[in-house]
């Protein structure tokens, strides 16, 4: 079993007919590690024709959960049962209907470091990181970080970190001795968030469940190591950036494309020109790339899974660590657990 201390909800549809029911059916079922608090929020609003009508206003990519629970605590939604929650919404709901679309979900979670770290230490280094999804970067510190995998540690350079990751560990993946030598990182990111201003911090704070205090206080402790030394952001699509911030990427470094739990947000087509500028650079600039993913926003990854005996999911809601689109193990959405598959 992998620990799930979290889920994402795509939106891909229902069997009502209505979307944005079928979607918060779908999030009120639950799932482990899901904030019991936004379960009974979507619940209600499951029951509540009025409430569904107000989300119906938004463009539909801006209806999902976890963005609509999380903007409305940034402007002040109690944190209580739906009745007093919804009696907010219905009230402030001008101010959420503006705020809403200038969002995007942030669930910058320093967990996915874990099965990442493992993956890096099958490329030789040194490594210059380059992450599609980047958010406010805490996924481009992984040597900076310690982990302990079942008990075996791994800590940075320069000593353990303020932040430890604990990743349960099944099968025998190849652990690293020692952290990866990273020496350029870089992000894009549709809205990059800088973790030296205080209103992005925000953001990422109550984009985490009202419940998950741990989760909360470990993404605080790696904020404060990415601002010791922020990376360096882009605005845009990482398709039309990818290959202009990898030209500036040191040219003795391997360079390493990291997608974790941003795939998901894209269409098929913006997936398929995704996947055709990574591969110009792995053509060109001999690039690898590390997918924290599920299997099926990846047909490559997901053909080689149905080829194999590991082929399906331990659990629901896994996703698949893939080194240049080959399935080395399948993970916890946030990293907390890894079920080794093989080494390619």
């Amino acid at each position: 079993m992998l620990p799930t201390p979290g889920r994402r909800i795509a939106d891909t549809g229902g069997n009502t007919g209505d979307p944005t029911l079928d979607w918060y059916t779908r999030f009120a079922a639950g799932g482990p590690g899901q904030s019991a608090l936004y379960t009974q929020w979507a619940a209600g609003i499951v029951g509540d024709a009025v409430v569904r009508g107000l989300l119906e206003e938004l463009p539909r990519p801006k209806r999902q959960p976890h963005l609509v629970f999380a903007v409305s605590r940034l402007l002040g939604a109690p944190e209580l049962p739906y009745p007093a929650w919804r009696e907010w919404v219905t009230t402030n709901w001008p101010a959420l209907r503006e705020e809403i679309p200038r969002r995007t979900v942030q669930t910058n979670e320093a967990g996915r470091c874990a099965p990442v770290t493992i993956a890096l230490g099958l490329i030789a280094g040194p490594i210059a990181l380059l992450e599609v999804g980047s958010s406010a970067g805490i996924c481009l510190y992984p040597d900076r970080y310690s982990y302990d995998f079942d008990g075996t540690r791994l800590d940075p350079v320069d000593g353990p970190s303020a932040v430890l990751l604990h990743c349960a560990i099944t099968g025998e993946p190849p652990l690293p001795v020692a952290p990866a030598d990273i020496v350029w990182r870089a992000g894009i990111d549709l809205s990059p968030l800088d973790v030296t201003v205080d209103a992005d911090r925000r953001w990422l704070d109550v984009s985490v469940g009202p419940e998950q205090v741990d989760r909360r206080e470990r993404l605080h402790a790696a904020l404060d190591i990415v601002r010791l030394d922020p990376p360096r952001q882009v605005a845009g699509d990482a398709s039309d950036q990818l290959a202009a911030l990898a030209a500036s990427a040191p040219a003795a470094a391997t360079l390493v494309i990291l997608s974790a739990g941003v795939l998901v947000y894209l269409s098929g087509a913006e997936r398929t020109r995704f996947d055709s500028a990574v591969a110009e650079l792995q053509d060109t600039a001999g690039a690898r790339w590390i997918s924290l993913e599920g299997a099926a926003v990846l047909p490559a990854v997901a053909e080689r899974l149905r080829q194999s005996a590991a082929g399906r999911p331990p659990e629901a809601g896994a996703v698949v660590l893939a080194l240049d689109e080959h399935p080395l193990a399948w993970c916890s959405p946030h990293g907390y657990g890894l079920n080794w598959l093989g080494e390619r």
